[in-house]
């Protein structure tokens, strides 16, 4: 296949435009910003133009034979270690595309939200962003292992400087230096582990064949006897701390509360998708007798990462630390949809990461926007800012409701096809894992309610943004107002939504401001930029949720390809499976189905 130049283009061109962003710092502080933005536009124009270029209709048509190597849609690759064998390969098929446009997409959303929030060192802060944004590129398009490790790695140190540079501390009282060194330490042990993982399949397959070669085509097929198990867990280990699957995420909710906020979406968003991607890509194809012999381990785990995420978001204060459980418990049905090994679980596993890069980058983003306006994340000390925050209110109640899975968004899809895909295989783990949404629903309950119903705190902050005054007489009947308020809860309530449909919030302070719709506004209502953001990541959702196809005929060669990689070996291990609730292979009323 010749050399597609716009594969390696989709790794500079953000790579340049972070080094220009960092030149150009002292020159003007908006400068790198638009830079930014025009890098990461770039990057994603040229993941449509790949896409414009596939023909996915045909590569559905047949069927992958058993053994068959994986079709890409373009590639390059030049010599880069010859000696070693190690090469610049890089190639792309439907799952790799998927994550690349993600990566992009979300990329120019990060640099737009951190617009007005980041105000010292613009620039290294964008080359930081960049830097990691193009190592999470080269990820989902090596596919020489050596080269996988170099952009596994790459992403590290940028992300680690964005937390400890230009993070917050949390209210729990640490610092944003610990959280940085927690994450570092986390993924740069599990990604020696996977190191170790990959040299010694090299050795392997240079002892038995005569080759040295850290492609992943030429690897494919090894013959491993029995190191395939503990070389399957070498690189499990690896990709699940930073998934990160159940006991193994302890890094998560302190980078992710104490991230700016577009650490947090390039956290939650993109960061924990390769690591499911590298599950996908390289540890079902290279080892499927020990992934399927591993499957009910894998599966007790994701089900147990569903409800304990979900547990602990339901007991979290802290909006960041919410949804970085959340993150914890749909990354559960990452796995589950993983290691049923069927078309439906794989092609909902697409959807669901698809859908939650984009619910989650969402609601992080609107923490930030919160942050900016209240300096504080306690959902505790908020409240009543139904009738502050024009916009904002029916926003989170909407990408709250995609996060928990409401029908016509991408999450619904994601989840249904995953819970259909893997119920013939693991009906136990399913219906766990369907009594678990009951938590989600909870969680997101008292989202909506601590932040935007009850009473709204005397201490909250007043808006810095010139809003129009009130009169004085204005500021006395809002006075009369509060001073009549119930003692009980429920006549808080009462009194706050009647004063509500009225136009009027309770406010003490003499900072209150009346906002130009006749309510008392206390806060700078969003900007058209914080507006655009959301409706750009809502319209995205709603396309996954109400036409999935679109991104489902993309994946779905991949999707067959691993599914024939993984698949045959997995009945070995259905007498295993009973822990899990597995009812063997050779009885799946679901097995003939295709998403069409």
């Amino acid at each position: 296949m010749q050399n597609n130049i716009l594969l390696p283009a989709l790794i500079f061109v953000p790579l340049i435009a972070g080094f220009l962003c960092w030149l150009v710092e002292k020159a003007d502080e908006h400068l790198p910003r638009w830079i930014a933005f025009l890098g990461m536009l770039i990057t994603f124009v040229l993941s449509l133009m790949l896409w414009h270029s596939g023909d996915f209709g045909q590569a559905m048509q047949s069927l992958p034979a058993i053994g068959a190597r994986p079709t890409w849609l373009a590639e390059y690759r030049v010599p880069w270690v010859p000696s070693l064998g190690v090469s610049f390969h890089l190639a792309v098929d439907g799952l790799s595309l998927l994550m690349v446009a993600l990566t992009a997409f979300l990329g120019m959303m990060a640099v737009a939200c951190s617009w007005g929030e980041i105000q010292r060192r613009v620039g290294f802060f964008h080359l930081n962003l960049l830097w990691s944004l193009a190592g999470v590129i080269g990820v989902f398009l090596a596919i020489d292992l050596f080269l996988f490790f170099f952009f596994w790695e790459m992403m590290l140190v940028p992300i680690y400087f964005l937390i400890a540079i230009w993070g917050h501390n949390a209210i729990n009282g640490k610092t944003k230096e610990y959280a940085a060194t927690k994450f570092f330490i986390y993924t740069q042990a599990s990604g020696l582990i996977m190191l170790v993982g990959i040299l010694v399949l090299v050795m392997i397959h240079a002892s038995t064949s005569g080759q040295l070669t850290f492609d992943y085509m030429d690897l494919l097929g090894t013959s491993l006897g029995g190191w395939e198990y503990p070389l399957m867990l070498l690189f499990f280990i690896g990709f699940a701390v930073k998934l990160p699957i159940f006991p193994l995420h302890g890094w998560l909710p302190d980078a992710h509360a104490q991230a700016p906020t577009a650490g947090s979406v390039d956290l939650a968003g993109i960061l924990i998708k390769t690591a499911a991607y590298g599950l996908l890509r390289f540890v079902l194809p290279l080892f499927p007798n020990a992934s399927a012999e591993f499957a009910p381990i894998a599966i007790i785990l994701g089900t147990i990462g569903i409800f304990y995420g979900a547990w602990l978001a339901f007991m979290q204060t802290d909006m960041k630390r919410l949804l970085a459980y959340t993150s914890v418990s749909h990354m559960g049905f990452v796995v589950l949809a993983m290691y049923a090994g069927s078309l439906l679980s794989l092609q909902g596993l697409m959807i669901q990461m698809l859908a939650h890069g984009l619910s989650s980058a969402a609601l992080f983003i609107m923490s930030g926007q919160l942050y900016e306006r209240l300096h504080t994340r306690d959902l505790t000390k908020m409240g009543g800012l139904w009738g502050q925050l024009r916009y904002y209110p029916p926003l989170l109640m909407f990408f709250s409701a995609a996060l928990l899975g409401i029908p016509a968004t991408g999450n619904f899809i994601g989840e249904f096809l995953i819970l259909l895909g893997a119920f013939s295989r693991h009906p136990v783990a399913v219906v766990l894992a369907t009594f678990s949404l009951v938590w989600a629903g909870l969680y997101a309950l008292i989202l909506i309610y601590r932040a935007l119903f009850g009473h709204t705190p005397d201490d909250l902050p007043v808006a810095h943004a010139p809003v129009n005054p009130m009169s004085t007489d204005d500021a006395k009947a809002i006075t009369v107002v509060a001073a009549a308020e119930s003692t009980t809860a429920t006549v808080m309530q009462d009194t706050y939504s009647a004063a509500a449909s009225n136009g009027v919030a309770h406010d003490t302070h003499h900072h209150t401001h009346m906002g130009t719709h006749g309510f008392v506004q206390r806060f700078a209502n969003l900007s058209a930029r914080e507006v655009a953001i959301l409706l750009t990541l809502a319209i995205g959702l709603l396309w996954l949720g109400l036409y999935p196809q679109t991104f489902l005929d993309v994946s779905e060669s991949s999707m067959r390809w691993i599914e024939q990689a993984y698949q045959p070996t997995a009945t070995a291990a259905d007498s295993a499976a009973t822990l899990a609730g597995s009812t063997g292979a050779t009885n799946e009323p679901f097995a003939h189905l295709e998403v069409r």
